[in-house]
């Protein structure tokens, strides 16, 4: 059976897969078939159907070269934004959010994310152990799916880094971000030469696995495309933030609120004044030298009033959180009839 390409019409439209057939719901197949791209190849039980492509090869590659522009783009923001976000470019939306995954990594809670309308995929790497199959294969289906992922790297070092990035990963956060030096350390890292020391490493997930056709045009492409994050959340930060803020290289700061309430003294109080102010003065040193400004809220009131200084960017909640939320509340429900 020669090898083909399947694409299907869907909620997650443009996904491909090189399969040799596959199965798909009727409503996806009915789709396919109307735009063309689809065959029936026989009737299943279940209402799924067995197909195969007749896309043909100046159609899969202008897929493919569509697919590679996209992720030029950094996935771009599923609501139509830009990225990394910022006020001249988030076409009137303020605060794009992302869903943070940080015990568990799949697939499948990415396709929930993306159905939800999150903008990126964050990933908690600092704080927990993840396969690394695991982990490839959740960036390579946010990638897919449209959502750019950033992910903390474990500590400030070059295979750490260069293997998120030849993942897929297009966004690198530094935990406890507390110099220039280790910025400049970091946009090493990230950029090819003559701009830093990336080792050049297509055809794994950061090229979606093709081989680029134009070696310097990608190279181009991904220095433009991965963004530096730096993560403030210390007093000695806060102290350093101008200098931080201001680096050459830095596309986004977010602000942890977590650690920042503990060295200030207030901790789990994000919203008390001794923390919240410090924030505030850090997110108008982003306005002041045009870097977005993120955090995570306490709550939606307390991001709506985040919104309103000019926080472009919130790692929302993870998916324990959610699970936590939805059993507990499930739970109440039923023990108010069950009691």
């Amino acid at each position: 059976m020669q090898r083909r390409t399947f694409m299907r019409q869907s909620a997650f439209a443009g996904f491909g897969l090189a399969v040799d057939c596959c199965y798909v719901r009727d409503d996806d197949f009915a789709e396919g078939v109307e735009a063309g791209w689809l065959r029936p190849y026989d009737d299943l039980p279940g209402g799924m159907k067995l197909l195969f492509t007749r896309l043909s090869t100046d159609e899969r590659k202008a897929h493919a070269q569509a697919k590679n522009q996209s992720t030029a783009q950094c996935g771009a923001l599923s609501r139509g934004g830009a990225w990394p976000p910022t006020q001249g470019s988030a076409q009137g939306r303020r605060g794009s959010g992302g869903g943070i995954l940080g015990e568990i990594v799949r697939p499948s809670l990415v396709k929930c994310y993306q159905q939800a309308g999150f903008d990126f995929v964050y990933i908690e790497y600092e704080h927990v152990f993840f396969s690394a199959t695991d982990l490839a294969d959740t960036v390579l289906a946010a990638r897919d799916s449209g959502l750019p992922v950033i992910a903390k790297t474990p500590q400030l070092e070059r295979a750490e880094v260069a293997k998120l990035l030849e993942c897929g990963v297009v966004g690198i956060q530094l935990p406890r971000t507390e110099t220039r030096a280790e910025i400049e350390t970091l946009r090493d890292y990230l950029k090819f030469p003559p701009h830093g020391s990336r080792a050049a490493a297509p055809g794994y997930g950061n090229s979606d696995f093709a081989v680029p056709e134009d070696p310097r045009a990608w190279l181009r492409e991904q220095d433009q495309e991965v963004s530096l994050v730096v993560h403030i959340e210390t007093r000695r930060a806060y102290e350093n933030a101008e200098e931080i803020v201001s680096a050459p290289g830095v596309d986004m700061v977010y602000v942890g609120p977590g650690d920042f309430s503990v060295e200030f003294g207030q901790p789990g109080n994000p919203e008390h004044p001794d923390v919240r102010g410090p924030m505030a003065d850090i997110l108008a040193l982003c306005k002041q030298y045009g870097v977005p400004f993120g955090t995570t809220a306490l709550d939606a009131e307390a991001g709506r009033r985040w919104v309103e200084e000019g926080a472009l960017f919130f790692e929302a909640a993870d998916e324990l959180e959610f699970i936590r939320h939805g059993a507990n509340e499930l739970v109440e429900a039923y023990r108010g009839f069950c009691a």
